[in-house]
């Protein structure tokens, strides 16, 4: 997987939901946005939290995109 240097200094929540989708195209693909949308994210949009936890199949967790929105719930 490749991911070019914007992507790579991106949130650790972006670059999850890039692994757990097989790479940028193949997120965007997903998503059914273009490529430059996702290489652009510093984190991922609110909006679409939920959308790729449901297109990787839980692969990537809401917590693991964005905890500021969806803590750890409690053990």
């Amino acid at each position: 997987m490749t991911m070019d240097r914007a992507t790579r200094e991106a949130d650790p929540g972006v670059i999850a939901a890039i692994e757990a989708a097989g790479g940028v195209s193949k997120l965007a693909a997903l998503l059914d946005i273009r490529q430059p949308s996702i290489s652009g994210w510093k984190r991922v949009p609110a909006e679409r939290v939920l959308e790729i936890e449901r297109a990787t199949e839980g692969k990537v967790t809401r917590f693991q995109m964005r905890p500021d929105l969806y803590p750890a719930e409690a053990a």
